[in-house]
């Protein structure tokens, strides 16, 4: 075996063949990329060139294992790319996409290649397949299609280039939106203006202008700065600043997405046009639980319907609220967390600071990672291998054993923001999870967050939200971690998009649990358990403000469909096209300055266009799965089984409607999500 100074083309010799990221510079790969460009070439040459009969193990099987170097160095680069950037990486990751993209087009529009694809699937019914197989193999043809296979040369053309646009359009939509957050930040140097401010917020913000060498205290973008800032913040004009940054943020700035957005619109829709649909929308929810666009629509219109009426008694009893407090002003977006956070702490006696000092981050990892164990067997190394690498100092990795104590999975957290590192919540993969030659190879999966930092008197203290984000997004790494299936490209995350949000939307539900949040949260410096009072309070304040939270949730989703429904490029300033998609949900005045779309980092550059919807699609189902789990109790090990079973180890193997049928007995009714949300 040939031995390059090029780690990254080289076999990993270290524990799990884990990325050895301390030894790889960022000049290795756009060489490795090159090199493995060529060699997953090759093994596409060899398909094609094979003299035997096209069959299910020497084509579809064969294009499945192909390009496993280059999967290897794409999933780091990019996964790097996310959580640790600097400028000269986002200005490689512009050079090397177009690179992927041309390489993925050479695939799908090799005729000879397809022609032994189309010869297999052609066989389907006579191959005597397993489900999984059969999975593959339409997927994989489908794949071909739905990328212009069939098409004639001059259409294939016109794919190609606009699939090389694309790549390069979204990539610079999530760069700008990033730098738009990086750019602000608020110094205050009055204290004064700290009014109402916790007082870890306010050690958070000097700590900021510390590393800044700058006096006071700087509040910035990121989520752990910007939110308790809006609910706490006495300084009306200091609230309505903040908001206007934050809700303009590539919106007639210097990193405007106005124009990129349109132009991904439009390509999109121009793309699947050539392919005979009416819509984006159209193409993308064929292969979606929902199927069509009409079923989104009536499904988003009925939460709304559901949630809208309470949505507006809501709003009215704040602003009573903010009245009886001497607010003589018509609420604006940027009152509404002050005084949402006034009221509940009024009517519940809980809020963030006071359930804070119960939920110390590496309790709360302890105890997430014990709920795991309890439910489904898997134990966590609490030490982590220090001989294993990490591309952060704030990184942990930990080795993950099934109930028999056999490996199951690599697992790395990365917890804390850093201007490095892109904001919100994700879970990832630097290897899938399949099988081959007998052998599982097993996955590599992280998690990476926001969460507030520790600062010099205090340790990591989430707020309830942050716990709950925690939870959704480790029931994601679940669903990695726990695959059991022959194909990476069927395991894992790797299904429908309004699929995929269930087992991590799942695991939020015990959040508000006081079987487990007796067993979870613990005071950082008394140790003593979170009291039964405060438990109560958090279960009775679930549902504050439940409407409102609907309603902003689908009007995400009722822009998202706009924006991918549309059957010609868009002529509206992209302000107003957002005010027509939302207007249906909105409770507020319209601020001129604000515009959600360009800062929309999910369907512009996330992967979720046509597909935001899926969030609420999957409350519906992780409502109804944790049905069965209170009936038989949350803990219950059959219960618990069947779900990892039937769900969790299947990834997308088989069509989700029929894992769901499989755990569930029944399809997923509305009814509970609608109970637990109090709008029924």
């Amino acid at each position: 075996m040939t031995v390059h100074t090029n780690p990254l083309l080289n076999k990993f010799t270290t524990p799990y063949e884990a990325a050895p990221f301390e030894s790889i510079e960022l000049n290795h790969f756009l060489p490795a990329f090159t090199e493995s460009i060529d060699i997953a070439k090759k093994e596409i040459d060899q398909i094609v060139d094979n003299a035997e009969e096209p069959n299910f193990v020497n084509t579809i099987e064969a294009l499945e294992y192909s390009g496993h170097q280059l999967d290897r160095v794409a999933s780091i680069f990019f996964n790097l790319n996310h959580a640790n950037t600097n400028d000269d990486m986002q200005a490689l990751a512009r050079e090397v996409s177009p690179m992927l993209t041309e390489f993925s087009n050479d695939i799908i529009m090799n005729e000879k290649l397809f022609a032994r694809v189309k010869d297999v699937y052609h066989q389907k019914k006579e191959l005597k397949l397993t489900v999984e197989q059969e999975k593959l193999l339409t997927d994989r043809y489908k794949s071909f299609v739905r990328s212009g296979a069939n098409l004639e040369k001059e259409k294939k053309d016109q794919i190609r280039e606009i699939s090389k646009e694309l790549s390069k359009l979204t990539l610079q939509f999530g760069e700008n939106v990033l730098a738009a957050t990086n750019n602000f930040e608020l110094h205050i140097t009055d204290k004064n203006e700290l009014s109402g401010l916790p007082d870890g917020i306010i050690e958070a913000a000097a700590i900021v202008a510390k590393e800044k060498d700058k006096e006071g205290w700087i509040f910035t973008l990121q989520f752990p700065s910007y939110v308790p800032f809006m609910q706490y913040s006495d300084i009306r004009e200091l609230r309505e600043k903040m908001f206007k940054v934050y809700s303009s943020r590539c919106f007639n700035d210097k990193f405007d997405n106005q124009k990129i957005l349109k132009r991904i619109v439009e390509l999109r829709l121009k793309k699947v046009q050539l392919f005979g649909y009416t819509s984006y929308a159209d193409f993308v929810l064929e292969e979606r639980m929902a199927k069509k666009s009409s079923k989104v629509t009536d499904f988003l219109t009925e939460l709304l319907d559901a949630s809208m009426p309470k949505a507006k008694e809501e709003f009215k009893e704040l602003q009573a609220y903010a009245k009886s407090l001497g607010a003589d002003f018509k609420l604006e977006r940027w009152d509404w967390a002050y005084y949402a956070e006034k009221l509940k702490t009024e009517k519940f006696d809980v809020n963030d600071e006071i359930t804070r000092p119960y939920f110390e981050l590496e309790r709360v990892k302890k105890g997430i990672f014990s709920l795991a164990t309890r439910l489904y067997g898997i134990k966590f190394n609490i030490n982590p291998n220090p001989n294993l690498p990490k591309y952060h100092k704030d990184v942990d990795v930990y080795e993950v054993t099934d109930d028999k104590g056999e490996f199951l999975s690599l697992l790395y957290t990365d917890f804390h923001p850093r201007s490095s590192k892109q904001g919100g919540a994700w879970m990832t993969s630097f290897v899938d999870q399949y099988l081959k030659n007998g052998t599982d190879h097993r996955p590599h999966i992280s998690i990476v967050c926001n969460f507030t930092k520790p600062s010099e008197t205090k340790p990591s203290l989430l707020t309830f939200n942050e716990v709950t984000t925690f939870l959704h997004e480790f029931g994601h790494a679940l669903h990695g971690m726990l695959s059991k299936c022959t194909y990476s490209s069927l395991s894992g995350t790797n299904v429908y998009r309004d699929f995929v949000e269930l087992p991590s939307q799942f695991m939020e539900n015990f959040a508000t649990q006081k079987e487990w949040l007796d067993d979870v949260a613990e005071h950082y410096q008394t140790g003593e358990k979170i009291p039964a009072e405060i438990v109560q309070k958090i279960i009775d304040s679930e549902n504050f403000l439940s409407g409102y939270s609907f309603v902003r949730q689908i009007s995400f989703g009722l822009n998202d469909m706009a924006w991918h429904s549309v059957t010609e490029p868009v002529a509206d300033e992209v302000s107003v096209f957002e005010d027509k998609a939302m207007t249906s949900t909105e409770l507020f005045d319209r601020v001129e300055t604000s515009c959600m779309s360009t800062a929309f980092s999910h369907i512009f550059a996330g992967g979720y266009g046509a597909g935001y919807y899926g969030y609420k699609w999957a409350e519906v189902l992780d409502a109804d799965a944790f049905d069965a789990f209170k009936s038989a109790g949350i803990f219950n090990k059959e219960v618990a089984k069947s779900f990892k079973e039937n769900i969790l180890e299947k990834g997308g193997s088989d069509h989700p409607m029929n894992l769901y049928l499989k755990f569930r007995g029944k399809e997923p009714s509305i009814e509970p999500l609608l109970k637990r949300s109090g709008l029924k």
